[in-house]
């Protein structure tokens, strides 16, 4: 019997022991996996502590999912997901990517800047521009959470 797995928390980053139990796998497994998914790249700040973004906590779901309940090896895992990831490209590429189920969301200015600024002091945030490479990583990382949550469908 598989046990579920709890959801996953909103937050920006979590530590290699939170997504273990989120994920239901020991952090010695999960960097292990960090030499064979070259897909799985978490951040590392002080003393080489790693920080896991919530598309990288989907993708270990998914990794999980082929190694232990669909029974691929290291191998065979590695080359579905790259073919899972290449599909779903290809299909945005043409286009086919259908937009079914995503509804409009009504974001609240004031929220969204205080949270885009929230690390920031008051007197920076309040004068500060949005650099548009950055929106152009964040379009990114948005499309990639996209990709890895219709691949669980």
């Amino acid at each position: 019997m598989e046990k579920a797995l709890p959801p996953i928390p909103v937050k920006r980053y979590f530590t290699i022991g939170e997504v273990g139990e989120l994920c239901g796998v020991k952090p010695h497994v999960l960097r292990y996996w960090e030499q064979e998914f070259t897909q799985l790249r978490p951040m590392k700040r002080r003393g080489n502590r790693r920080y896991y973004q919530h598309h990288e906590v989907l993708m270990i779901r998914r990794i999980r999912d082929l190694l232990y309940d669909q029974g691929f090896t290291i191998s065979g895992a590695r080359n579905k997901l790259q073919e899972l990831v290449q599909g779903e490209r290809d299909r945005r590429k043409a286009g086919m990517v259908p937009l079914e189920g995503m509804e409009a969301v009504e974001i609240d200015q004031e929220e969204f800047d205080a949270a885009v600024h929230e690390d920031e002091p008051a007197s920076e945030s309040a004068t500060r521009t949005v650099d548009p490479s950055q929106l152009l990583h964040l379009r990114r990382e948005l499309f990639e959470i996209r990709e890895l949550l219709t691949l669980g469908r």
